[in-house]
């Protein structure tokens, strides 16, 4: 198994990733992964998909920037079926489950490891739509066919969903996909006390509350995945 420093697990390094071209923008991919994922857009191209990426590697930095906009009210919470709560009205604990139902912990993204990848087909996007990455647009939606090539054909070049069932954790997201073997290492390798020393350095909001019931939430939110 490949050891990783607490700078990569947490999204403070980059230095287990490469850059890679995917239509005409380049993203930050794990090193382990370009390979295989090259073969899955290969082979999303033979049948029809214009395969693109929303997201890829995300530092912690700018995780922690989604997080405090989502905690001070900037950015909108939304509860299980992608509509808005009122955040005046939580507390900070009930504030902070909200969240991490749809964004992760500074720290404690997956989006941390470059292994971890918010997929969807550019050429199924209606013109003028925006991808809003919201369950209904892959299950009934405009991707409804890329999300059933996707579930054929990702586990052919060792791909999977950790959100693929809600588990009372994360939300279902059917865009996220993982690099099997490099995502369960990774995770293998996280743990709390990680977290705790990495939030102590570089504190967000909620912060103190979150170390207070750091285990219940690690293992609801973090751990608490679709095991491939």
């Amino acid at each position: 198994m490949t050891q990783y420093s607490l700078e990569q697990l947490t999204g403070l390094s980059q230095t287990h990733l490469t850059t890679m071209l995917v239509g005409k923008k380049e993203f930050s991919i794990h090193q382990d992964v370009k390979a295989p994922l090259n073969e899955l857009i290969r082979d999303a191209q033979v049948n029809g998909f214009d395969f693109s990426i929303a997201s890829s590697f995300r530092d912690y930095h700018r995780q922690a920037m989604i997080w405090n906009a989502k905690f001070r009210g900037e950015r909108p919470i939304l509860d299980s079926h992608s509509q808005p709560l009122d955040s005046a009205k939580l507390n900070d604990l009930e504030k902070i489950h909200a969240i991490m139902r749809w964004s992760a912990l500074p720290g404690a993204s997956r989006h941390h490891w470059g292994c971890e990848l918010d997929v969807y087909a550019r050429n199924l996007l209606p013109q003028d739509t925006q991808l809003q990455l919201e369950p209904w647009e892959y299950h009934t939606g405009h991707q409804a066919e890329f999300n059933l090539w996707l579930t054929e054909a990702m586990p052919k070049f060792g791909f999977y969903r950790p959100y693929q069932h809600d588990l009372g954790g994360v939300a279902i997201e059917p865009w996220h996909i993982s690099h099997i073997d490099t995502g369960r290492d990774m995770l293998e390798q996280l743990s709390i006390d990680k977290l705790q020393q990495t939030w102590h350095n570089y504190p967000f909001l909620g912060v103190e509350s979150i170390s207070q019931h750091a285990e219940s939430l690690y293992n609801r939110y973090i751990s608490n995945i679709t095991v491939a």
